[in-house]
């Protein structure tokens, strides 16, 4: 064989091993061995959902943070609050537009359009909740949400006393403040590592 000849003999390329985070986010960090209660876990979304949320997957890759993630999540999200569960996720949906967080605006805009059965509400949050035509309790919720997003140290007497004269507590005031506090926390780690949503979102409760 002529060294042309050898030249343009192809060879094979070679095949990129699949990391355990493809399309959930850019880092190449390995699962780690799931516990029976993190299994658990997942067992339940699959079955409840259809699927494994990533940003689930995302923080598989060490279960002592996940479990720290998922205990605070569930606490904020689901646990018993004077928030409804639709109101939380709408402040998780207003601070993501404010930050601009493609995972969560996704995940969690199909929650609002789910909950509330109004895609058209779900929209509205993703864009400007502004434009919504909300109660006075849930403007005021948002609008604090926001502020703290960003002006937090702006925040002052006068923005607590709008909460209690929309009608929260002051637990809830504890609360709107967390889940804003916590999504903006998940919204710059989504955006750090370009965490991915789940296809299955994006035709959700439309």
């Amino acid at each position: 064989m002529t060294t042309k000849a050898k030249a343009a003999k192809k060879v094979p390329a070679k095949k990129s091993k699949k990391r355990d985070m493809d399309g959930i986010m850019a880092l190449d960090l390995p699962f780690a061995t799931p516990t029976p209660d993190v299994k658990a876990y997942f067992d339940k979304c699959t079955e409840k959902i259809g699927f494994v949320p990533n940003v689930l997957l995302a923080f598989a890759h060490d279960m002592a943070k996940f479990n720290a993630f998922s205990t605070y999540y569930n606490d904020l999200m689901l646990a018993p609050s004077g928030l409804s569960k639709l109101e939380r996720e709408m402040i998780s949906v207003a601070v993501s537009s404010e930050n601009k967080c493609f995972y969560c605006l996704t995940a969690h805009g199909e929650a609002v359009r789910r909950m509330s059965g109004d895609p058209k509400l779900g929209e509205l949050l993703v864009m400007n909740y502004r434009a919504a035509d909300l109660p006075a309790r849930q403007r005021a919720m948002l609008d604090f949400a926001v502020k703290l997003t960003n002006e937090p140290e702006k925040i002052e007497e006068h923005d607590r006393q709008a909460l209690r004269a929309a009608g929260f507590g002051e637990r809830d005031i504890w609360d709107i403040a967390a889940i804003a506090a916590f999504f903006n926390m998940t919204n710059r780690l989504a955006a750090a590592v370009d965490m991915r949503p789940n296809d299955e979102y994006h035709a959700a409760a439309r």
